[in-house]
């Protein structure tokens, strides 16, 4: 299936946790190193829905107050990540998850494809990606799209069983390592804008 297509199929579980696992692995780390995982507290929400607005407006209100400003070159991913989760949806329903969720996709995508080389940024190259055709790309976006569909694939599988809870924490160690690597990229990006003579690396 193609990313999309697990987008429409997935249930308010999947859609919450692949939308938060989105915003996640894009969310560059704070200056002074404080609270490394700011959206932890809602991953405990994504399995039942339990708490998901209180959790939801608990995080927002704690971004917005210590600034998500992210390493420096990346203030403004780090803003477009919290503009996203304050729009999430405080229903725990399927419908708002999922446009919610598509919005994170895509917004991961643009992150990972702005940082990439090539860099692949326009809409179409982005969407052509997630209907299942060739990614216009480097690494970085390539990877990204398995991920996306390795998460949602992986919680409709775990939607099916008794395992629940265990696909949860398997997408949180995939999401995990997907921030690891982002992260590191966006640091190199960073350290080439503030080399002496300014001289950019790719």
């Amino acid at each position: 299936m193609s990313l999309l297509e697990l987008i429409a199929d997935a249930d308010e579980r999947g859609l919450a946790a692949s939308g938060l696992a989105c915003l996640d692995r894009c969310l560059p780390p704070q200056e002074d190193g404080s609270d490394p995982e700011p959206l932890r507290p809602l991953w405990a929400s994504c399995e039942t829905g339990a708490e998901w607005a209180t959790r939801l407006d608990a995080v927002l209100a704690r971004l917005e107050r210590t600034g998500a400003d992210g390493a420096s070159g990346n203030a403004a991913t780090a803003a477009r990540v919290v503009t996203l989760l304050g729009a999430a949806p405080r229903d725990f329903a399927a419908a708002p998850l999922r446009a919610w969720a598509d919005a994170c996709s895509l917004l991961a995508l643009d992150v990972h494809g702005r940082f990439d080389f090539p860099s692949a940024t326009d809409a179409e190259t982005l969407n052509r990606c997630r209907e299942g055709g060739p990614v216009e790309g480097g690494p970085l976006l390539a990877g990204e799209v398995r991920r996306q569909a390795e998460i949602l694939e992986t919680l409709s599988e775990g939607a099916e069983t008794a395992g629940g809870a265990t696909g949860l924490r398997k997408v949180m160690d995939v999401s995990v390592e997907g921030r690891r690597v982002l992260r590191a990229v966006m640091s190199r990006r960073a350290r080439g804008r503030t080399r002496p003579g300014g001289a950019p690396q790719p």
